[in-house]
């Protein structure tokens, strides 16, 4: 079952700094993440539980850079192993095109979000002359980054949403028991592809429909949207119900940070109970692979939160 959790994520719109860390490093996150709820201690245990729903987006980077990084993002702290910041970032190589939001995305956790400002703004971690993305799953995290945005004469543009984990992401020991590998290479488990409605069929996303995703999606439509949803579909975990006609209408992605997102059904197919099909035997697989995976849903979209609660 999924649960309700503050969620803050904002865009920004809009010198190169050494990763202070390799990604295996962060072991604190991985302690909390294997057994959370071992402390005899109740404060203890809200306290780590609160750090790990905080750090999602930044643990499920580290889950996929020590998964063959696909993305080529590289772990940034203020320092070791004390660190109070943790800021996962594309490699320079990768932030070539100043106007692709898509892929010039940081997120961040912070032991202090009071204190982030500073950090922020440093040109040489942040490249505020290009259009970016800040994400993060701290409501406080706001206002440092507003400051830093007016330091450097920066337009921001706030979204909020509301966090869904399910309760095994307290317990997941994803660091020991994630097979290391792509999703290409690791596939669906054979029941996966069993149909249960007659000329349906589960089956994983193909790269060739990058295109129909990219047209429905709601921050799609363009051509950076394009190359960045072909990416998550050929490297990370994707899934679909084929219709009649062997085309996909309904489907579900992955992005780098192990957020699930970019879900859509077809009109002609909606209030079909294919979407839900396709969240089950999905989120069926990334438990058996242990792949952590959450989601967030805007505040003002109550329809898609009570879809999402329902799981």
């Amino acid at each position: 079952m999924f649960k309700l959790c503050s969620n803050k994520m904002v865009s920004e719109a809009g010198s190169e700094v050494e990763p202070l860390v390799s990604p295996g490093a962060l072991s604190e996150h991985r302690k909390y993440l294997q057994d959370p709820i071992a402390s005899t201690d109740l404060s203890e245990r809200l306290r780590i539980i609160q750090f790990l729903l905080e750090g999602l987006k930044v643990y499920g980077s580290v889950y996929h850079i020590n998964h063959g990084n696909p993305f080529n993002m590289e772990v940034l702290v203020d320092s070791w192993p004390d660190y109070q910041m943790v800021i996962i970032r594309p490699q320079k190589q990768e932030m070539t095109d100043d106007m692709d939001s898509y892929t010039n995305v940081y997120r961040i956790f912070s032991k202090d979000p009071q204190k982030s400002q500073e950090v922020l703004k440093n040109c040489e971690i942040i490249n505020w002359k290009q259009r970016l993305q800040i994400q993060g799953l701290q409501e406080s995290l706001g206002e440092g980054i507003r400051a830093a945005a007016f330091s450097k004469s920066v337009k921001v543009e706030h979204s909020t949403a509301v966090l869904l984990v399910t309760e095994d992401i307290l317990k997941l020991n994803a660091s020991n028991k994630s097979k290391f590998g792509s999703w290409a290479e690791t596939g669906h488990p054979d029941d996966d592809f069993e149909s249960e409605t007659p000329n349906f069929k589960y089956a994983q996303l193909a790269v060739s429909y990058s295109g129909l995703g990219n047209d429905n999606w709601k921050r799609g439509g363009n051509e950076r949207s394009l190359r960045f949803i072909k990416r998550c579909i050929q490297d990370l975990p994707a899934a679909c119900m084929l219709g009649p006609e062997g085309v996909p209408v309904s489907w579900v992605t992955m992005d780098p940070s192990c957020e699930v997102g970019m879900a859509y059904s077809m009109e002609k197919y909606r209030r079909t109970g294919n979407m839900a099909r396709v969240m089950v035997r999905y989120m069926k697989y990334l438990h058996q692979k242990n792949i952590p995976f959450y989601l967030s849903v805007r505040e003002e979209n109550e329809r898609s939160r009570r879809f999402v609660q329902q799981f």
